[in-house]
């Protein structure tokens, strides 16, 4: 009985195991299905892909290639100046660069007919021909391939223009009034960044600023303002020429207050606008103010006060120079001290007017670093008489700056009062003969009514007299 029940148990073993067997095979086969289905899908999935970037590449391209060229001579022979319109647009605008003076292209339509700058239809385009480049826009151009004739660069492209764009990089979020500003734009055709160097013969870039009209800022009521042009000719802040990244440098000298920045890109026969958020350009940081003095061996003391609002005192640098009555130029800096005010002694030379022209480097307060140029400050010395000359050269020789610049504000005070007691009495002078003048008339204009009656008078009676005879 035992070795029954073993051996059935040894069967029953084998028979699980025979199971096992044919799920594992089973679940393989399903595998191999599952997997088979996959790579169909797969197949399936890529296909459609495919086909959907073919369609998409069908749409309007920014440049529209030349035919091959030819094997003999490498280059394209003008006559085979080819391209092809594959759909119907609405509009398209081409872009032909030719040689400097040369005469404008012909373009062949795809019917043998041709479109010339002095024969096409007005409805239907517009030509701008240039010293270097042709610019045409046609509505609803015929499909299939076009011929253009003239003197197209070879090594150049014939553009579609699309929908011309300009990025540029942001606006700081602290600006300064005097500040210079060194701003990046790119243009871009559709999607595609221009990096045709000739194309900025095509174009102008500008920046503008329009006042918000804010009645809480300064610049209420403002006229626009044109800053200046991008460029890309590797001068002033323009890193390298014809790179096809345009740089503008904006020195801005205006009124502070709230502006809209507009971006402006001018085409022959089109125009693009980008605007910016309104931006507030803060007023300037620094204010001078000068106890001067009228001593020969004494100095005029100028002080720089620092608002800082919106930047870090302790990284001011100041860098500017004096204008003398005489016409002489000496250049100062001032680098060393900190806090909110520096100060600079300027010698005594003459009276007359004094020019201060400076310019500042620091810091902002979101540690960007900025120049601003201040508009020009000018103070003036005013001339002691002869008589007091020699009683101030004694007393101040020995005063400290300090000292000097009380007595400077004294005496500033002194001429003051003078000038005010001067102007009323010469306004009390005026007033006098004001009215004397007005009696004068009005002794003029009583003998003269008088004198007219007298004569009236006796013309009466001499008449009456007559008339009695």
């Amino acid at each position: 009985m035992v070795e029954i029940e073993r051996v059935e148990i040894e069967r029953a073993d084998i028979n699980r195991a025979e199971i096992n067997k044919a799920n594992i095979s089973s679940a393989k086969n399903s595998l191999s299905n599952l997997k088979a289905l996959f790579t169909e899908h797969l197949a399936f999935a890529v296909m459609a892909i495919m086909l959907s970037l073919n369609a998409h590449a069908q749409k309007v391209p920014t440049e529209i290639e030349y035919y091959a060229d030819d094997n003999v001579t490498n280059q394209i022979p003008y006559f085979d100046n080819r391209f092809r319109i594959d759909e119907q647009l609405d509009e398209v605008t081409l872009l032909f660069y030719h040689r400097s003076g040369a005469q404008p292209v012909i373009l062949v339509r795809p019917d043998g007919s041709k479109y010339k700058i002095n024969n096409y239809p007005e409805d239907k385009v517009q030509w701008f021909d240039d010293r270097t480049f042709d610019m045409i826009k046609i509505k609803s151009p015929m499909i299939g391939p076009w011929q253009v004739i003239g003197e197209v660069q070879p090594s150049s492209k014939i553009m579609v223009v699309s929908e011309i764009r300009l990025e540029v990089t942001p606006l700081p979020e602290i600006i300064l009034q005097g500040e210079t500003l060194k701003m990046s734009g790119r243009l871009f055709n559709g999607e595609m960044a221009i990096d045709n160097p000739s194309f900025k013969d095509v174009l102008t870039l500008d920046v503008d600023f329009f006042s918000t009209n804010n009645s809480a800022f300064d610049n209420f009521g403002a006229q626009p303002v044109k800053l200046a042009s991008f460029r890309d000719d590797g001068r002033d802040l323009d890193e390298h020429a014809n790179d096809s990244l345009f740089t503008g440098e904006f020195e801005l000298d205006f009124a502070p207050g709230e502006w809209e920045p507009i971006y402006i890109v001018k085409m022959p026969m089109a125009t693009r606008e980008l605007r910016q958020k309104p931006i507030v350009v803060q007023k300037n940081p620094i204010s001078i103010s000068v106890a001067t003095t009228q001593d020969e061996n004494g100095v005029h003391l100028v002080t720089f006060t620092i608002d800082d609002s919106f930047v870090k005192a302790d990284s001011i640098l100041i860098q500017g120079k004096v204008t003398f009555p005489d016409r002489q130029v000496e250049p100062f800096t001032v680098m060393q001290d900190k806090g909110l005010s520096r100060t600079h002694e300027i010698a005594f030379t003459e009276p007359g007017v004094h020019r201060i022209k400076i310019g500042v480097f620091g810091d902002t307060k979101k540690g960007r670093e900025f120049r601003a140029i201040l508009p020009e400050f000018t103070f003036n010395v005013d001339r002691l008489a002869s008589s007091n000359n020699s009683s101030l050269n004694s007393s101040d020789n020995n005063l400290t700056s300090e000292q000097r610049s009380a007595q400077a504000i004294a005496n500033a005070a002194m001429e003051a009062k003078k000038l005010a007691q001067a102007l009323a009495e010469a306004k009390a002078a005026q007033e006098a003969k004001i009215a004397d003048k007005q009696q004068k008339t009005l002794l003029y204009i009583v003998g003269g009514n008088t004198l007219v009656i007298i004569i009236a008078v006796l013309m009466f009676l001499f008449i009456r007299r007559k008339k009695s005879k």
